[in-house]
């Protein structure tokens, strides 16, 4: 490798990670504030936080790693041009195809990182994080237990408890049940005790009144009761997942999907056969990033007033290839046979960068024609 290809991907790799870093930080808190918000409400501990906030990572660099590679390739591109050092070494004879390749090698190393995020780590995560979601919103028992707040365990489910001795007796519990579509019932009972047997937790009442509204006729039922007992158990059952997502699968499954996994996730083969190609295409958008940043500050002969219609013209195009792969993704994921469509933004990425390299190195298409003077 030429000392000009590991100064130049030296430069690259540096601000990539400083860049990256910065990216995924800003990416994650703002997921993890929303997330400790939920957990906060349902009386989650710090570990389980940070156990959920671990799992997001993985998506979160891969939703990053394109920007990272994008804008450490303009950037480095635009200092070395400011510099002069892009123009001493085209000076030298290194023709815009040549200066590239340190680029590419710098893309490649990125997409080499892409792909065993896409196709290991992030399906992986997003397994780990359900499960323990679905633990979690399962585990009503234990979200129950918090005093002085109204909790929703489950849809439809409020509950109230002021105080919890330590004995474990529940006070002045509140419990209103508005899961049917026709009535509403609401539990009222000066103690409570949360007990466990075969069939799971049980909520025992006593000396408590429980209150039937019916939605239809507007009637109201009171019924007095010295002991109740409510089955928590429904609840962990409604608070479950019923589907799995598509992207838990690996990719294998994905390009090949059997009646077990259509039918967890309720999804067709199109959506299957998306995520799959998907996933093929994905570890080159970095690499499709970096070149169109590199080769539309190419453009052009050396001015002193910098690189901004150039970068202007980078993040435009990178618009637009976004823009073709949000409109692609809806059409393969209606119809199987159209997923060819989700490489069309490889293949258009691709195509601009040749078509930018193939300009950059004719800087005559650039140049203003002289205006003939004027005599007075």
């Amino acid at each position: 490798m030429a000392r000009f290809d590991r100064y130049f991907l030296f430069q690259l790799m540096v601000l990539f990670g400083f860049f990256s870093l910065v990216l995924v930080s800003v990416y994650w808190i703002n997921r993890a504030v929303i997330l400790f918000d939920q957990l906060l409400a349902d009386g989650q501990s710090a570990g389980v936080f940070l156990t959920l906030t671990l799992y997001t990572l993985p998506n979160v660099i891969r939703m990053v790693l394109p920007i990272s590679a994008f804008v450490a390739a303009v950037y480095v591109t635009n200092r070395l041009t400011t510099e002069s050092e892009l123009v001493v070494a085209q000076a030298t004879g290194m023709s815009p195809w040549r200066m590239a390749r340190p680029v590419a090698l710098f893309g490649l190393v990125v997409a080499l990182l892409m792909a065993v995020l896409v196709h290991v780590l992030v399906p992986a995560s997003r397994t780990h994080l359900a499960e323990r979601t679905d633990e979690i919103e399962a585990n009503v028992a234990s979200r129950m237990l918090t005093e002085g707040q109204f909790l929703n365990p489950a849809r439809g489910i409020t509950f109230y408890i002021r105080e919890i001795t330590r004995e474990g007796e529940l006070l002045d519990v509140f419990l209103s049940d508005s899961r049917s579509e026709t009535t509403r019932t609401d539990y009222l009972a000066a103690r409570a005790y949360l007990v466990q047997d075969e069939r799971g937790p049980k909520l025992v009442m006593v000396d408590g009144s429980a209150q039937t509204y019916d939605l239809t006729d507007r009637r109201l039922l009171v019924t007095t009761f010295d002991s109740f007992t409510y089955d928590v158990g429904t609840l962990m059952q409604s608070a479950g997942r019923n589907r799995r997502d598509v992207r838990e699968y690996d990719t294998l499954t994905l390009f090949n999907p059997d009646e077990a996994a259509l039918e967890a996730t309720g999804k067709e083969r199109s959506n299957f056969l998306y995520e799959g190609h998907l996933r093929i295409a994905q570890p080159f958008n970095p690499l499709i990033a970096a070149l169109i940043g590199f080769s539309a500050l190419m453009l052009g002969s050396f001015s002193r007033f910098g690189v901004w219609r150039q970068i202007g013209l980078a993040v435009v195009l990178i618009i637009l290839l976004q823009a073709t792969e949000n409109v692609t993704a809806d059409m393969a994921r209606r119809e199987a046979a159209l997923w060819p469509l989700v490489y069309l933004p490889t293949a258009l990425g691709s195509a601009m960068i040749l078509v930018l390299l193939w300009a950059a190195k004719r800087p005559a298409l650039f140049k203003r024609v002289a205006r003939p003077e004027v005599p007075a």
